[in-house]
């Protein structure tokens, strides 16, 4: 009756553990869960890491790099250098009716 006592006592503590192994607080489905959280988390860290190191690069051309503000001036300000001239190209639709020629009409 003792070894059928201790028996029994040893196959409650395996299907114990067993159970908390398989479905319980810390089981392995919370690890195959964790981790594909982690992957998730590894992936978008990576594209952030990307968008940031594009981002830098463009702090320090915008720092350093004489064209681009060059460009910015000529584009948002309009800016022109000496010796250059400025020709402004115009559609005929956005003419103002009385400047349009009557041929062109």
């Amino acid at each position: 009756m003792n070894k059928i006592f201790v028996l029994l006592l040893f196959t409650a503590l395996a299907l114990n553990l067993q159970y908390s192994f398989w479905f319980g607080k810390n089981s392995v489905a919370t690890l195959v869960d964790t981790r594909e959280q982690i992957e998730r988390e590894v992936s978008h860290n990576k594209q952030l890491t990307q968008r940031n190191n594009v981002l830098k690069a463009k702090v320090v051309d915008l720092k350093y790099g004489e064209d681009v503000m060059e460009q910015r001036a000529r584009v948002e300000l309009g800016y022109i250098e000496k010796g250059e001239t400025f020709y402004r190209i115009v559609e005929v639709e956005q003419l103002p009716v009385d400047l349009v020629e009557p041929s062109v009409r």
